[in-house]
């Protein structure tokens, strides 16, 4: 928490969290309203809703980094949280469901434009790395903790007001964060070294990196059925009230949660690799067990809660294997080109959730999921090696003998042989292999 001091850091931290609660709420209010629109039909309408998110992710959120480059960046951070204030208040008023369509677009454009933007903000305002390494922790705790209180929030308010008096907490949420944005003086980005290369270059050509390709999937998978089908499986199988539907999704959030809190003494006992594959085993455990078993209050709280848990398991180290990945100058181009990945997988399985829990009913769902989420853990496990040290012995062939960078080498029948702690750049643009 000693982050926190830092002024600048604390009040965009307090708007991430405000901005995060705010967001919450509308995930409940949105799966009211297509419920309210669309009936047994509900998880298709939040299917494709959540779908649209993540196409605004993946297409929007490069051109508007770029755009962002070249307006100033504390306004450009203003305009699209007002933009997505705006928006949630129009949400209420909708009567037709291509109308949460259309408001669903610009929402996710603004937040698309928002989030890797003010991700690219925090490394220069925390230059120094252990704090940096303490935002990123931090801001991960917030995203965990909005999973849990904002559906009980909702639960709350949802006794003393109506559904869609919750959007009206998504507005406040926005406008919140936008005030707290423009309290503040942004510095300049901090810029990228001369070795560096493309992010999503990078990404794929890092053995551990590319296995986040499946162990993404694999969380998508179980995430989106309960993001999509929740309120499906709580008010239409099991025919309970809608504070039933913000308690089961604060459920998954407790597993979240819990996972939070012992993943830090977990990880220095087993390391990234045992914790995030045993993790994505137990998404695909619970996703085929629940595939075979008659739903039930009680059934559905403790797979949500399983699932929670292994979903925090498999997504929280991530940032640990990106910073290890590249130079301090590389990082933004890392964690966008996961921003991109990640949410490329959740818009595959928010759109398989949707149409399967409408057409095939909840059972043909989970097991689909199920095998989409094998599918990854499988595909990580054999390109992420056992044996991935930091540091890595690797041969130069293309470099002269006088290059500063082989001051430490040894020369071989293949080259020029060192060890270090190896990254993806200009100068190593592969995977090394071993050394003959």
């Amino acid at each position: 928490m000693s982050v926190l001091g830092n002024r600048t850091y604390r009040r965009l931290f307090v708007a991430q969290v405000v901005a995060l609660a705010g967001s919450g709420l509308a995930t409940v209010a949105l799966g009211l309203l297509a419920h309210r629109l669309a009936g047994g039909d509900a998880g298709l309408v939040l299917g494709v809703a959540l779908a649209i998110k993540m196409v605004a992710y993946v297409f929007f959120a490069p051109l508007a980094t770029a755009l962002a480059e070249r307006l100033p960046r504390r306004g450009f951070l203003v305009a699209m949280d007002v933009v997505r204030a705006v928006v949630a208040l129009a949400l209420p008023f909708v009567t037709e469901v291509w109308q949460v369509y259309a408001l669903i677009v610009v929402l996710q454009a603004a937040s698309a434009s928002f989030t890797p933007t003010f991700q690219a903000t925090i490394p220069s305002v925390l230059p120094d790395e252990e704090e940096y390494t303490r935002a990123l922790s931090l801001s991960r705790l917030a995203y965990e903790l909005e999973s849990l209180l904002s559906p009980v929030l909702a639960a709350a308010l949802l006794t003393v007001v109506e559904a869609n008096r919750l959007f009206v907490g998504t507005a406040i949420g926005f406008a919140a964060s936008a005030a707290l944005v423009l309290s503040v003086v942004l510095p300049k980005p901090v810029e990228s070294g001369s070795r560096s290369v493309g992010g999503l270059r990078v990404y794929l050509a890092t053995p551990r990196l590319r296995a986040l390709v499946g162990l993404n999937l694999a969380a998508a998978a179980a995430g989106s059925m309960v993001l999509v089908n929740t309120v499906v499986v709580v008010r239409e199988e099991l025919g309970l009230g809608d504070s039933f539907v913000a308690l089961a999704l604060g459920t998954y959030g407790a597993g979240s949660i819990l996972a939070a809190l012992l993943l830090p003494r977990v990880l220095s006992r087993l390391g990234e690799r045992h914790v995030m594959l045993g993790g994505a085993g137990v998404l695909v455990f619970v996703l085929t067990i629940s595939a075979f078993q008659a739903l039930s209050w009680t059934a559905v709280l403790g797979a949500w809660a399983a699932l929670g848990l292994a979903g925090a398991a498999v997504q929280t180290p991530i940032g640990r294997l990106v910073r290890r990945s590249a130079e301090p100058g590389g990082w933004p181009g890392l964690f966008a080109a996961q921003f991109t990945v990640s949410h490329g997988g959740w818009l595959l399985t928010y759109l398989l959730a949707g149409s399967l829990g409408a057409w095939a009913g909840m059972s043909i769902t989970l097991l689909a999921l199920a095998v989409v989420a094998a599918g990854g853990l499988v595909f990580a496990a054999r390109v992420w090696p056992a044996h991935d040290p930091s540091t890595v012995e690797h041969v130069h062939d293309n470099l002269a003998p006088d290059d500063p960078h082989l001051m430490d080498a040894v020369p071989s029948g293949r080259g020029w042989v060192h060890a270090h702690e190896f990254a993806i750049d200009r100068v190593h643009p592969r995977w090394p292999q071993r050394p003959e």
